[in-house]
């Protein structure tokens, strides 16, 4: 296969600072993070495609693919490199119609994606809290980005993005790479994340109380409960029932916390 610059070079086209493109050259990362993706044998989803590093092992499986990219440019180029059984969709992760993607592949699915830092924390707030039906994801992130997966209560990097994906999925970090695994190099170094579906059911309502819950980190819990309309009196009932301290702030609750006490809301 040609090399990122070579790739670049033949097409007239330069990384686009703006989009985040710093596009993975370390052909053993390639080859681990296509064989992760497609282990589950299922139809993938891949965001953020790039040159096709990963998208061309992942097309020669066999298995139905959509790649999502953004860069017009770029779809261009893997419109012309892949088989049949892949397709590109040009479009913003963001506001793409996952669901139609996921059901034009069929049945469940996996992601594999190289995600840009300025979208990371929504790209993945938007996987986990969907309804699409993910057995896997793998995805590829700044380290700053990956430390959140696995930050525990109380600590600044603890969130509702952290809750909801530790509620729904087992993630595990199956790869570190240093700067040199990409052209061009970035300033800091990445992570390769594993998240496998735990088929645990987390109660309705959940995301509106974790946004509501973490929406002044600095304010007790009782206080932020008020943007689900709840008064005062009642806010601090509902954290009496769930067995928590009058004071506490979302910061301090466990996964597990937050759901006892979202299956305590009135409905």
């Amino acid at each position: 296969m040609k090399s990122v610059k070579e790739l670049l070079s033949e097409h007239g086209l330069n990384p686009n600072k703006a989009l985040g493109q710093n596009f993975l050259s370390d052909g053993a990362a390639i080859e681990r993070i296509a064989a992760l993706a497609s282990e589950p044998g299922l139809p993938i989803i891949e965001i953020g495609p790039g040159l096709g590093a990963i998208t061309l092992p992942l097309a020669e499986t066999g298995l139905p693919l959509a790649a999502i990219e953004l860069d017009h440019a770029l779809c261009g180029v893997l419109e012309g490199l892949l088989p049949a059984n892949a397709s590109v969709v040009n479009a913003d992760v963001l506001k793409a119609d996952l669901e139609g993607i996921a059901e034009r592949l069929g049945g469940e699915i996996a992601v594999c994606g190289n995600l840009p830092y300025y979208i990371t924390s929504p790209t993945v707030m938007r996987l986990v809290s969907s309804k699409l039906p993910i057995r896997r994801m793998v995805l590829m992130m700044q380290k700053e980005a990956a430390d959140r997966f696995f930050a525990e209560p109380g600590s600044k990097n603890y969130g509702p993005l952290t809750v909801l994906s530790r509620l729904r999925y087992e993630i595990r970090t199956a790869l570190e790479l240093s700067p040199a695994s990409y052209f061009p190099q970035p300033e800091v170094s990445s992570s390769v994340l594993v998240f496998d579906r735990n088929g645990a059911e987390t109660p309705e309502g959940l995301e509106t109380l974790l946004k509501c819950a973490f929406r002044m980190r600095r304010k007790t819990l009782a206080n932020n409960l008020s943007g689900m309309g709840l008064a005062r009196t009642d806010a601090a009932e509902l954290i009496n029932r769930a067995g928590l301290a009058p004071s506490v702030r979302a910061e301090a609750l466990s996964p597990e916390d937050f759901v006892r006490l979202c299956g305590l809301l009135p409905r």
